[in-house]
């Protein structure tokens, strides 16, 4: 098999689409929308891959197609785009190859290995980079520190792939940053200066961030969305109220569950509501007009969040247990609609 990263003159092109949906294509992709048999089908793409490879049926599943494709690049992309072209050698790897997936796509806290594989392919806890391209620290260091496109960091990592999910201490230097954030973001729930609390009733996790986890060691609001793994580890409901310490106040974000996005067999499927009425609610009663509630359309889990102009977190005049309590009248009013579907 080969790889051939999508472009529009591989439209009619016969292919296996790998963890993206592209036209005319065999999909073994998790993203909505997919038409991926069901015998192989499962949370990432990655294991949809390895279960493609262990397949008996595996020739009449890729119809005897040798172009792989994918459409973007991501941990997840890149070790389904390698299992296929790996084949059965690639069997070996199963639980290594799907933690790191989990890690990158899901943020599941899967384990050491499995999260510093993803942080060197595709980097750290919703980093914002500065420069064009791939955040991809392993892509960029083979680049000698250019920016890279999608398709360059797929053929310069590719060949890198089975030495950095099984010698990971070798690319220390790439992960060794982010994973000190992801560490010190699980250390500050476990001693509570972030905490988790759920309401059962409807489904909404309320996550307050502790300010430990800000400053030079940690995250910096403007150059990382959030924690993501360590309230992975610790958020279990439908929707998450994530209260940040700013300077003067609090600043919001409400997500989704990071595996929300995609088509999955294991993990639940969460209803995606319209938060419209709540927004302006929150709107009414917001006193610092140096920022707005608005719909975040910006990441895949995301659902909306409280932000200036340019989009940078804000700090609001309302208090956590405010927008907690408004929030969750919501969710209960879904909750007993026949509307809300998934």
């Amino acid at each position: 098999m080969r790889f051939e990263y999508y472009h529009a003159g591989l439209e009619d092109v016969p292919k296996l689409s790998v963890d993206g949906v592209v036209p005319g294509s065999i999909h073994f992709s998790h993203w909505q929308g997919n038409a991926t048999p069901a015998a192989v089908k499962a949370d990432s793409s990655t294991e949809i891959a390895l279960n493609v490879v262990a397949s008996p049926a595996r020739e009449e599943l890729t119809q005897g197609i040798e172009l792989v494709t994918n459409n973007h690049f991501d941990t997840d992309g890149v070790l389904s785009v390698w299992t296929m072209l790996t084949g059965a050698r690639a069997l070996d790897l199963r639980a290594a190859l799907v933690a790191a997936a989990e890690a990158g796509d899901f943020s599941a806290n899967t384990g050491a290995q499995g999260i510093r594989a993803s942080l060197v392919l595709q980097g750290g806890d919703g980093f914002v980079p500065d420069a064009a391209g791939v955040a991809s620290p392993l892509a960029r260091h083979l680049a000698s520190g250019a920016d890279v496109d999608e398709a360059r960091a797929y053929a310069l990592v590719l060949p890198e792939v089975e030495r950095v999910i099984t010698r990971t201490d070798d690319y220390e230097q790439l992960w060794r940053d982010e994973w000190e954030r992801i560490e010190l973001s699980l250390e500050s729930f476990a001693s509570g200066a972030s905490r988790v609390e759920e309401d059962a009733a409807t489904g909404l996790s309320v996550v307050t961030l502790g300010r430990d986890l800000y400053g030079a060691r940690g995250f910096s609001p403007t150059r990382h969305a959030a924690p993501y793994t360590a309230i992975t580890e610790h958020a279990r409901g439908r929707v998450y109220l994530i209260a940040l310490p700013l300077a003067d106040g609090w600043g919001y974000r409400v997500d989704y569950p990071y595996y929300s996005w995609a088509e999955t067999v294991v993990r639940p499927p969460i209803t995606r509501l319209d938060f419209a009425p709540v927004i302006r609610q929150l709107d009414e009663l917001e006193q610092n007009r140096e920022g707005r509630w608005q719909l975040d359309t910006e990441g895949l889990s995301s659902a909306f969040n409280f932000v200036d102009a340019a989009g940078l977190l804000r700090t609001s005049s309302l208090a956590p247990d405010v927008v907690a309590a408004h929030l969750c009248a919501a969710l209960g009013t879904r909750a007993e609609s026949p509307a809300a579907v998934s």
